[in-house]
Formats: C-alpha cells, sequence, structure tokens
C-alpha cells in the first residue's frame, strides 16, 4: 500500500500541447507529465527560472486519469513574426522580438483546444502534506495548459491509500454538477504501469523552463474497460 496524492481538473476548456511549430500548436487528449508538473511547481510558488526548485519536482510519480477529454476545436491567431535571423539566438521568442524595431502582424496560427474537461490526477513519491495544502490555497492560479483555461472547480486533493495508481485515482473527488464515475475512466495514463495496455513516447519530461527545452519519456496507457 502507497500514499497517493490525489486532485481533480476540471475546466470548460484545455490545451495540452505536442510538438510546437510556429504555425501550429497541436493538443494532446489529456495533461501530460510537464503540464501536471508545471501545475503543482505553480501552486507550490515555484518560478520557472527557480532551477533547484523546478528539479526537486522530478520525484514526483504522475498518472492521468481520463474522464472526460472532451471534443476538439481550434483558435487561430495572427502573431508577430520574427526573422529568421534572430530564431537560433537568443532561444526563446520572446527574447528574439525585444529590441525590433518593426515587427510584421500578417502570420497565422492555429492552436487546438479540448472542450469540457475531466481528469483526475495520482502523485506518489513526494512530500505530500505541503503539496496538498498548496492545492488547495495556490501560490499561482492554476489554468489546464494555458492562462486562458481557468478550472472551473476546485482540485480538492486528498491523500489515499492504494496498492495502485489506478486504484488512487478511483479515490478522487470530482464537483457535484459532473455525473460522472471516477473509478472508470476511459484511459489512464502513467509514468509507470497500470495493467495491460501499450507504451507511448512523449516529448514531456521537463529538462529547462525557461528555454522551453523538454526530455523523451515513455508513457504507460490502459483502457480499463478493456479488462471487463
Amino acid at each position: 500500500m502507497t500514499d497517493f496524492l490525489v486532485f481533480a481538473l476540471v475546466a470548460p476548456m484545455g490545451a495540452f500541447g505536442d510538438l510546437a511549430g510556429h504555425e501550429r500548436r497541436g493538443s494532446h487528449h489529456w495533461p501530460g507529465r510537464s503540464a501536471i508538473l508545471g501545475l503543482i511547481g505553480g501552486a507550490l510558488g515555484v518560478r520557472r527560472n527557480d532551477r533547484d526548485g523546478q528539479a526537486a519536482l522530478a520525484v514526483w510519480k504522475v498518472s492521468v486519469s481520463v474522464l472526460c477529454a472532451g471534443e476538439a476545436w481550434r483558435d487561430f491567431h495572427t502573431v508577430q513574426t520574427v526573422p529568421s535571423a534572430r530564431i537560433k539566438r537568443p532561444a526563446t521568442r520572446r527574447a528574439a522580438l525585444a529590441g525590433l524595431r518593426r515587427t510584421d502582424t500578417g502570420l497565422i496560427t492555429r492552436r487546438d483546444y479540448r472542450s469540457d474537461c475531466a481528469f483526475g490526477v495520482a502523485l506518489r513519491g513526494g512530500d505530500i502534506p505541503p503539496l496538498q495544502k498548496a492545492l488547495k490555497r495556490p501560490a499561482f492560479t492554476p489554468y489546464l495548459g494555458r492562462k486562458s483555461c481557468p478550472l472551473s472547480a476546485p482540485m480538492s486533493p486528498k491523500t489515499v491509500v492504494a496498492d495502485t495508481p489506478a486504484d488512487a485515482l478511483a479515490g478522487i473527488t470530482l464537483p457535484p454538477f459532473l455525473s460522472l464515475d471516477p473509478a472508470r475512466p476511459k484511459l489512464i495514463a502513467s509514468d509507470e504501469e497500470v495493467g495491460t495496455g501499450w507504451i507511448e513516447t512523449r516529448w514531456d519530461e521537463p529538462l529547462d523552463r525557461e528555454a522551453w527545452h523538454f526530455g523523451q519519456r515513455a508513457v504507460y496507457l490502459h483502457r480499463p474497460e478493456s479488462d471487463a
């Protein structure tokens, strides 16, 4: 039996970044490891330039249950373009735009979102009490992927004792306006094996938050209904 910290993520819309491109930013069906670590880091008050604080988040093992992935939809933006000569150095687009006397805004980019999102999260491996307290009263406002995606209900963090991440995820507390069963998710995605299923490769292991560098990792996927 293991202590898990579990909580819910419910929002009218969310965005879970795929590999970034200049004209398209796709979205996965659930928040990956980097999204969850970023959210709990924000709750704890860890800033992106706090390298020690960011590194300390790596102790957590993350499991996510997909209760409702919602519908996919797309938004369009016009953005300031960056001359190709400035893209390589400095590394970030924000830095590349700094100091330019003239920018063009004719480039249209696409951003993918998911509507009506509901997920469960189970964490283990770190110090649970301070994180549980932080999720109840976060230092920075939590959101589901982008700042335009606020949560629609409290995360309701609590400690549960369970044998597996799947058992722990069944114990999350959902808001009363959702008629979903946490014990019957559509999918579980985890840093560790959670049952029969398959393995995918994701580039969502945070390496450098300031430079937006992410490493490769394996994610274990399991569909509980396949066991029925």
